[in-house]
């Protein structure tokens, strides 16, 4: 027996929280009744789970891999507006991939996506405190107490952030080159640290999750993560996770 939340994920619909969303919202049948319990047991062998009408089964293949998103990609399945897309710059694996988090638009770096549910989850939710790393250039100099505040952590919308490892990389040319390092990933966070601090974000670039880091790997290209990355990505999780 396993969770139906569980089983879900394994389904590639989603990480845990998304398939958990399909549960709550009636969309999901288990042997043609409509199951709302988050808590509810299944038999896979035994049990039939349909979604939209489809029955459903695990993924047996899982897919890791990292891309170095380009500036003006959208981190979208798709787009009103017609503007590109970082699945224009994958194949058709032939299942659905997740993006791990965002990179806002003009933002570029270190993506990762995956059709396991449960690996995006533990990568993703802020309780697992997985480490990233960017690259942040700003207009002109910024000022040794507002580097001092980004560290103690500032408040954006009502709710103060984690202290982030911050240190000057190089001035030059009337712009200053940031290493940060964040542990959660609110929606275009850095950008509104620095703003809050009276800094402008010209370019923004994440090099790091985690242990995985985007080195070489050109503009625009993909790889699938080793072995040996997925296993470092889900035992840091896995340690941070005991440590709370």
């Amino acid at each position: 027996m396993v969770r139906i939340n569980k089983f879900l994920a394994q389904c590639n619909l989603g990480s845990r929280r998304s398939v958990e969303k399909l549960i709550l919202d009636g969309k999901i049948l288990v042997n043609g009744k409509v199951e709302t319990s988050l808590s509810s047991q299944i038999n896979p062998d035994k049990d039939i789970i349909k979604y939209e009408g489809k029955r459903v089964n695990p993924i047996l293949e899982s897919i890791y891999l990292m891309l170095n998103k380009p500036k003006k990609y959208l981190v979208s399945t798709k787009d009103d507006f017609d503007r590109k897309i970082v699945y224009d710059l994958l194949p058709d694996f032939g299942t659905n991939l997740f993006y791990i988090g965002r990179l806002d638009y003009m933002s570029e770096g270190l993506l990762l996506l995956t059709n396991d549910g449960d690996f995006a989850e533990k990568i993703i939710h802020p309780k697992y405190k997985l480490q990233k790393v960017y690259k942040v250039k700003i207009k002109g100099k910024i000022a040794d107490e507002d580097i001092a505040k980004l560290r103690k952590g500032i408040t954006l919308n009502g709710k103060k952030t984690k202290p982030a490892i911050v240190y000057v990389n190089n001035v030059k040319n009337n712009t200053t080159t940031l290493k940060m390092t964040i542990f959660e990933g609110r929606k275009r966070q850095i950008r509104y640290m620095l703003k809050s601090v009276g800094s402008e974000v010209l370019e923004l670039k994440r090099l790091q999750i985690g242990t995985v880091k985007l080195n070489k790997l050109p503009v625009g290209m993909w790889r699938m993560l080793k072995p040996s990355e997925v296993t470092s990505l889900l035992s840091i999780s896995k340690i941070n996770t005991k440590g709370n």
